[in-house]
């Protein structure tokens, strides 16, 4: 295999990485990254990286060859945008300069968005611009059969000054492997949500790779309710004084797969991070995956980060693994932590709930809002919030929310 090489002019991002031919790295700022489809084989299973994913279901989106024929006759997917005035949405060609401009692909399924989409979509919010409503990308699909895997490449960008939302939403069925890059310029805030409300038989893996500037603010949320899906975030700073908040909700259903792996990369002095990911899972073999990463770098002098991770086990046979870890190349920083638990239903909240004549079921359900609505609330977007309670209803309603426990036989 040939060095893992990257061009270190085009993307700041590699500046948190190390490259080599050793396949096994023991911390994700250690990942190979790289351009070249060669360099980034087709994973066995047994990679760290790789170890929670079912290979069979993600087969297809790292097939290259398969992806670049249906990515160029077209169909599995369309993009629909809808933006205000004051943000400009472009196709690009790949020899643009923004594309590839923030980071290599670190995984397979990265390095066939890449190589797989022969151009981009941009989306910028230009200088100076506040938004007066969310600018939207909505992907469609269209291959409910999932023969025709698709790659597809996104540049968002906040220029100087401006503040806004972009709402990224995947609808349909389809086997989509997606490259979104992210830029905030100094000065710049932005909040973006992707929700994955894909059907049940879709299956997707999205890489974003995300740098904030200066004083750059970012608020990045990721909802997954539906499909099969591995969302890889990798989120930097450039400068001093960045602040990223990022907020994951998910709801994982009987035979599904969610698995989130934000990394935060803290490699400039006085930045400030915080990641809050919850998730509930109902169903036999529902299955949630959460490897939260976090580097302070030998020059992150005076970084504030903490990441923290709770799952909601609504029923027997659903499976929910919990991975934080955090890396401190610099103990001169203002605080670090990670927490992390799975659990049950709080009988101490039912009890009290129940004693004031709330039946059971509807007992359940206000837990499971209230466990998620701490997070909900902190999105900050009516329109998103208010689609991501509605939706955590029906899920709840299509299944009684759970069945009451039967009473003992001595009652």
């Amino acid at each position: 295999m040939p060095d893992l090489l990257t061009d270190h002019s085009r993307a700041s991002l590699e500046g948190a990485h190390s490259h080599g031919k050793a396949r096994y790295v023991s911390s994700r700022a250690e990942r190979p990254t790289s351009f070249d489809p060669v360099d980034i084989p087709v994973p066995r299973g047994r990679e760290e990286e790789w170890r929670f994913t079912p290979m069979k279901r993600f087969a297809p989106l790292f097939d290259l060859d398969a992806i670049r024929t249906a990515t160029l006759e077209g169909g599995a997917i369309e993009l629909v945008a809808d933006v205000p005035e004051g943000v400009t949405v472009e196709t690009v060609t790949r020899d643009d300069a923004r594309i590839g401009s923030i980071g290599a692909p670190v995984d397979r399924t990265g390095i066939t968005a890449w190589a797989g989409a022969s151009g981009a979509t941009a989306l910028t919010l230009n200088t100076g611009v506040e938004l007066d409503r969310a600018a939207r990308l909505t992907v469609v699909g269209d291959d409910p059969e999932l023969k025709r895997p698709t790659a597809q490449h996104l540049h968002i960008a906040a220029q100087p000054g401006s503040k806004g939302t972009v709402l990224l939403d995947h609808t349909g069925t389809a086997a989509l492997t997606q490259g979104v890059e992210v830029t905030v310029a100094d000065g710049a805030e932005l909040t973006l949500v992707t929700v994955q409300g894909w059907e049940d038989a879709a299956v997707h893996a999205s890489n974003h790779r995300v740098q904030v500037r200066g004083r750059g603010v970012l608020k990045h949320v990721v909802v997954s309710l539906g499909g099969d899906v591995r969302i890889c975030s990798d989120l930097t700073f450039l400068g001093e004084g960045g602040h990223i908040e990022a907020f994951g909700v998910y709801f994982t259903d009987s035979g599904q797969h969610q698995e989130h792996r934000p990394y935060v990369a803290h490699t400039e002095p006085h930045c400030y991070s915080r990641i809050t990911y919850k998730g509930a899972l109902q169903g036999k073999n529902a299955h949630a995956v959460w490897v939260g990463d976090c580097l302070i770098g030998a020059g992150a002098r005076g970084t504030d980060t903490y990441e923290l991770n709770r799952n909601l086990v609504l029923t027997e046979g659903a499976k929910a693994d919990s991975i934080p870890n955090l890396e401190i190349e610099n103990g001169n920083i203002e605080g670090a932590g990670h927490a992390s638990a799975t659990g049950r239903f709080d009988d101490e909240q039912l009890f009290y709930l129940r004693a004031r004549g709330i039946p059971e079921i509807e007992a359940r359900r206000l837990v499971v809002l209230g466990f998620f609505n701490e997070v909900v609330a902190e999105i900050g977007v009516p329109e998103v919030e208010e689609r991501l309670m509605a939706a955590i209803e029906k899920e709840l309603e299509l299944t009684g929310l759970i069945a009451a426990r039967e009473p003992d036989d001595a009652t």
